[in-house]
């Protein structure tokens, strides 16, 4: 699920494909979207895009000409902006491609003003992301994480008063009102850094801390990153217990990685794995919070535990490459020596199944033949049998008739 850093690596990557590109026509939508139409219609205009949290904001602005005025007022086009608030969902993307390579789950369309034309394209398999036109920021959602910082700061620190924060920290986090950008990856590699039980009480956690970040003018996150194991210990030994701060740079260490970590292009999110220290990490505990959503941590689980709820075993994985997808759904393609494995396990239960089947179905024809013989052998002696006692009756009339002559 695309969570802040992927949102804002969206907007990256709108605002450097539509750089100097004039775009052209109506905003076309598909059919079996239920999302709103878009009204705007120009001859020319161009995008721009800005994210916060986990939103994305697209503007449309026409391109003024002076002949065009009268033009547009003629056809009924826009002349002025529009934003377009955008939300991703489960699987919502950008991509920019040829006409003719129209993704086959683009639900809103932008078409370039040139021959051949392109088309930037609102992507979403699973249709669970939405847009509104005309639209702003939800007022629900508190302060970015990233480029809010000391909004989002004061947002949380002057509410802990509010009953969200009885809840276990792990949980809290996921609370768009205060914590908008983190999702469930990100909540677990944050509570990994300074070693919080992810189902201790958010308001013990967060209590101690100050109003203003001392550190808050330290320099930005380096561009730079290295996957060495010496590298991440060190990070991890220089990481304080201020949870607020890695809520802000923790985030900031995925923009980082750049097109890496969002490029729908490429699939390759090696270095985004390899970044990772808790989230899908062999050897690492997972346990399903209250809602339902698996959570990934290390050591005790904390004192506001789901009952009854056991910690898995840890799952393995087998390519690192493949396994977090958070921008476009990655269908993997099993490679030969993985599908003969998979028969080669599958084939003796399926041997199992047919044997038992056919033992069985081989007892059910004996038994029925069986039940056959021991029919016609009963009605046979029961025929016998009333041949018998009618030849003896005959029998004895015939004697009968005889002693009567005689």
């Amino acid at each position: 699920m695309p969570e802040g850093p992927e949102l804002h690596l969206a907007s990256q990557f709108v605002n450097k494909m539509c750089d100097g590109v004039v775009f052209s026509g109506p905003v076309i939508k598909s059919e079996v979207s239920k999302n709103p139409d878009v009204p705007f219609t120009c001859e020319a205009y161009c995008i721009t895009a800005t994210s916060r949290g986990k939103e994305v904001k697209l503007t449309l602005t026409p391109i003024k000409c002076e002949d065009d005025l009268k033009r547009r007022a003629k056809a009924g086009q826009t002349d002025q902006p529009i934003d377009v608030v955008f939300r991703f969902g489960m699987s919502g993307y950008f991509r920019f491609t040829g006409e003719d390579e129209l993704p086959k789950h683009a639900h809103l369309r932008f078409y370039t003003k040139e021959t051949p034309r392109r088309v930037l394209s609102f992507v979403d398999t699973r249709r669970f992301g939405n847009w509104q036109p005309n639209g702003t920021w939800q007022p629900d959602r508190g302060p970015c994480i990233m480029f809010e910082y000391k909004s989002f700061r004061e947002n949380v620190l002057s509410n802990l008063s509010d009953r969200a924060f009885d809840r276990p920290i792990c949980e809290v986090l996921l609370n768009q009102k205060y914590f908008n950008g983190i999702g469930n990856y990100l909540r677990a590699e944050i509570l990994y850094r300074p070693n919080i039980p992810p189902f201790e009480c958010a308001r013990n956690v967060l209590e101690g801390l100050e109003l203003e970040d001392k550190l808050e003018d330290e320099k930005t996150v380096k561009t730079e990153f290295t996957t060495s194991v010496k590298s991440k210990k060190k990070a991890m030994n220089q990481e304080s217990g201020d949870l607020l701060r890695l809520c802000h740079t923790v985030p900031l260490e995925v923009v980082s990685l750049g097109g890496k970590g969002y490029d729908p292009e490429k699939k390759d999110y090696s270095t985004f794995m390899a970044w990772l220290q808790c989230y899908y990490v062999d050897g690492m505990k997972t346990i399903r919070d209250h809602n339902g959503r698996t959570m990934w941590f290390q050591g005790d689980p904390g004192p506001m535990a789901p009952k009854g709820s056991k910690s898995p075993k840890p799952k393995k994985r087998v390519k690192k490459d493949e396994d977090h997808d958070y921008t476009e759904k990655n269908e993997v393609t099993k490679g030969p020596s993985e599908s003969t494995t998979m028969k080669q396990r599958q084939t003796p239960k399926r041997e199992r199944n047919a044997r038992s089947k056919e033992v069985t179905s081989k007892r059910g024809k004996s038994q029925a033949v069986t039940q056959q013989r021991e029919t016609r052998s009963t009605s046979r002696k029961r025929k016998s049998s009333d041949t018998d006692s009618t030849s003896g009756e005959q029998s004895r009339k015939g004697r009968a008739t005889r002693k009567n002559r005689k």
